[in-house]
């Protein structure tokens, strides 16, 4: 039978608090200063684990301390300089023309708005979404492949398009802790609900999992 959206935001909530008892620490894994450093940081982290890039970032953050340094930044260097997080040349093409965008338009500030977020090269709702509620402490669910997966798993969004699943979660999940939720899933999807045989006989949240290929208590 369908669950009527009620009935699934109720699920949602449940869902929520027994992940909270599960990862008292979950918080975002990117190092950073600013919001210009968390914003550089997400774009580098495309493709890459937060892990790489946190190993890649101190010395760039120390070399380009502004948007302004970032936008006068020689790109056969930049390219070097960020190489082992992937796909370096199109990510080095978006940092300079994102920082480019913020010395032209806003001053060299990041702006605090997803509309104009989201016009800066290289930067989609998922990025803005995690400035918007790690650098400016607002409310944003920012959809990762984590987020992405354990959300449909957990019955709570289906789609194919990340921004459809983002528009699904903000009509499901409580907006006061849509940022928390983001990490709780993500954190969730790293230690348990792995891409590759999830941990389901551990999982905190078995009972309120729909999920039929859940891995079999052996």
């Amino acid at each position: 039978m369908r669950e009527s959206k009620g009935v699934k935001r109720a699920r949602a909530k449940k869902i929520i608090r027994e992940l909270k008892k599960a990862y008292p620490d979950a918080k975002i894994a990117l190092d950073f200063g600013n919001p210009l450093e968390l914003l550089v940081a997400t774009i580098l982290a495309a493709q890459c684990t937060d892990e790489r890039v946190n190993m890649v970032t101190p010395d760039l953050f120390k070399k380009y301390p502004t948007a302004r340094h970032y936008a006068r930044a020689a790109p056969e260097t930049f390219e070097q300089e960020i190489r082992s997080t992937g796909f370096f040349r199109s990510k080095t093409r978006s940092i300079i023309g994102m920082a480019r965008a913020l010395v032209d338009t806003h001053g060299g500030e990041v702006p605090k708005s997803r509309e104009a977020l989201t016009s800066l090269p290289g930067v989609g709702l998922k990025t803005a979404n995690v400035v918007l509620g790690n650098a400016f402490g607002e409310q944003a669910i920012a959809v990762d492949t984590h987020v992405f997966r354990i959300s449909q798993r957990l019955g709570l969004a289906r789609s194919e398009d990340p921004d459809e699943i983002h528009d699904q979660l903000t009509d499901v999940l409580p907006k006061g802790e849509w940022t928390l939720t983001c990490h709780l899933l993500t954190t969730h999807g790293r230690r348990c609900c792995v891409a590759r045989k999830p941990l389901c006989p551990a999982c905190p949240v078995r009972a309120l999992c729909p999920w039929r290929e859940k891995t079999k208590i052996r």
